[in-house]
Parts: structure tokens; sequence; C-alpha cells
């Protein structure tokens, strides 16, 4: 049996808010209980409100008021000597430092905060980072180091029938399948976090399903409208609940499916307007996916092809920085699809967390995982 979706990030006065509420809502009521958690003088309750907050900027995008609202939780918990508060607040600025393309401080923030859950004996703040390690390592295009440990949490999850949970690890596994061509299993994981996010009435769960499977229907079967169709149903929950980053990414998912249809003048527009919504929350991995895809629907267009190896240079570059092995692998592939050569070979600057970082990432000894540990990290 699947429980309903729950939201554990929300806590202190926030803890009856729902998974699906609105972020501005969220942001407003935290805020108000955050300067009534100062005026009554409880630093853990401080830290705890101050979750919400951070996590409701991170969340609209608004990046460095997350950051400041996070730390500020951060030294709240440790005033107080919450030791569980301090792992919520550390797992929030590393899921932040993830968003803002600094994995290796993700690795170091996430590591971290699984340690001090474990002290501190929350279950469910370890389980959020260590599933913010395995997102971590997934989203660089690690898969090697932690596909087992988002099967793990997959069973966890499963065995304790908590259906946000299984959402994520679902989700988290069907992608890997995704970018390692198997598309037939990715397109069954995503359709089964579809049903169960819509059965444990997890709107933001059900809106990253759905685009996983526009993915596959477009890659796989060329269902182009169909795919556009569920891409515009995610788009009404993007929009409803203020998710500023899940909007973004549908909109490049979308010129995706279009880019793939040959519809490029279509796919340039829609890919340009996701590079200025993810160049406006400052998250440099969906920006440098959409400036991809800008490139390629521009070459298809006729632009000069010494222009388009120029940019490809440049993103390559770009991907290496951050370290995102699979994007940069994307980039690669792009070159030969083009027809286009590298403008010079140089040597790339050395990633900021390579493969063999990811392993130390999640700290040996944390035991087995529990359900709780799968707490989805977006």
């Amino acid at each position: 049996m699947q429980t309903k979706a729950l939201a554990p990030e929300y806590q202190g006065a926030l803890t009856k808010m729902s998974v699906n509420a609105s972020l501005t809502d969220v942001l407003a009521e935290g805020i108000r209980h955050l300067k009534q958690a100062e005026l009554s003088g409880s630093q853990e309750e401080v830290a705890r409100t101050g979750l919400a907050v951070a996590e409701a900027h991170r969340r609209l995008g608004q990046v460095e008021e997350a950051d400041r609202a996070w730390k500020a939780s951060y030294r709240a918990a440790r005033s107080a000597g919450a030791t569980g508060a301090m792992a919520w607040a550390l797992w929030s600025g590393g899921t932040l430092a993830r968003q803002r393309g600094s994995l290796r401080l993700a690795f170091r923030l996430l590591g971290l905060a699984a340690e001090l859950g474990k002290r501190g004996g929350d279950v469910v703040a370890r389980g959020y980072s260590l599933a913010g390690l395995a997102e971590t390592g997934r989203i660089q295009g690690d898969y090697a180091t932690v596909a087992t440990l988002h099967e793990q949490l997959l069973a966890e999850a499963r065995a304790r029938g908590e259906a946000r949970h299984t959402v994520w690890a679902l989700e988290g596994i069907a992608q890997i399948h995704r970018n390692t061509g198997q598309l037939d299993s990715a397109l069954a994981m995503f359709e089964e976090a579809a049903s169960l996010a819509g059965d444990a009435d997890d709107r933001r769960g059900r809106a990253w399903a759905l685009r996983g499977i526009a993915d596959i229907v477009s890659l796989r079967d060329g269902g182009t409208e169909r795919a556009l169709a569920l891409l515009s149903e995610a788009e009404v929950t993007c929009r409803e609940m203020k998710l500023s980053s899940a909007l973004a990414y549908n909109h490049k998912m979308r010129a995706n499916v279009l880019f793939r249809a040959g519809r490029y003048e279509e796919a340039r527009a829609v890919y340009e307007q996701a590079l200025a919504e993810f160049r406006a929350m400052a998250e440099p991995r969906g920006e440098a996916l959409a400036a991809l895809g800008l490139v390629k629907s521009r070459a298809r267009l006729g632009q000069d092809r010494a222009a388009t190896a120029a940019e490809l240079d440049e993103l390559r570059g770009r991907l290496s920085r951050i370290g995102l092995l699979n994007a940069r692998e994307m980039v690669e592939k792009a070159y030969a699809e083009l027809g286009v050569a590298p403008v010079a070979e140089r040597d790339a600057p050395a990633p900021s967390a390579t493969r063999e970082e990811a392993p130390s990432a999640v700290a040996p000894g944390t035991g087995p995982v529990t359900a709780h540990e799968g707490a989805r990290a977006r």
C-alpha cells in the first residue's frame, strides 16, 4: 500500500503544508513563521522554518536568497545544538550547490548532511542527503557509481510503501536507463512513476515523470504530438505550483521534441525561451543543455559552420569545467551530427568533480538505507 505524498522538508510550524502547495505560498508562510520564531527566541524553530524559506527560494530560482536562507538555518541549528536541523540545512545547501553547477561542493555538503543525519538519528534527513548524493552523481553522468544506490533506495521505498520516495527512485533509474539506451525499461519506469505519483497526489513527481515519458515517446516512437500533449499537461502543474526549474526543463524538452521532428524554427524559439529561464535562475547545467539545443537548431537553419564549431567548442569547455560527463559526451556527438570539427584542439580543464570523487561522497559505513532515505531531492 502506497502512502500519500508528504513534504518532510516543511518543518516546524509548516509541517501541515501540502507537498503540492504553491511555492509562493510556502515562501509567504515560511517568512511569516520565521519572524515569529525569531521573536520567540527558539533557534531550533528558526532553523526549521528557515529551511522551508530556503527551499521555496531555491525552487523558485531565487538562488542568492536561497543561499542566505540555508546558511542562516544552519547557523540557528548549530546555535541550538540541533544536529538533525543542521543536517537538513546542509541538505538544502548541497541541493542548491548542485542546482548552481558546483558539483564538488554539492558532494561535500550532502555527504556532511548524511553524516549529521545519522549522528542525530534523523533518518529522513539522512535519506534525503543520500538521495541527493545519488542524484548529483546521476546528473554528473557517473552512472556506475550511483546506480546501485538508486536501486537500493527504490527497494526500500517499495518495501515501506512510501510513494514519494518510490517515484523519485523510479525516475532516477529511468533516466539512467534512458541515457544508456535502455528505452523500453526507461519508459516502463517513467509510466509507473507517473501512475504512482498520481495515486499519491504528488503533482511535482508526476510532472517530472510526464516529461520523461514525453522524451521516450518522441525519441523511440517519433510520437511528436503525444509528447507535446504530455508536456503541456506537466506544464500546467509547473505553473500552478510555481516550479521554475521544472518549467524550464519542461520547455527544454519541448524544444528537444520539436527538434527531433525537424521543426527547427519552432525548436529554436523554445530553446531560447528555456535558455533565458535557466539564466534567470543561474542554473548552469540547464543553461548549457538549452544552449546546445540552440546551437544545433541554428546549424539546421543554415548557420555558418565555423560559428557552429566555435559555439560547440565553448560549450565543451564549459561542461568540462562543471564536471558534467554525460552532457559533454552530448557535445562530442553534436560535432559529428552537424558535420563540423573543433576549431582547435585544446586541453579541457579538469572537471570539478571526477568519477573517482563521487564514491567518496557517499560516506563509507553509512549502513542500510531505509525508505525514508529515498526522499526526492528536487
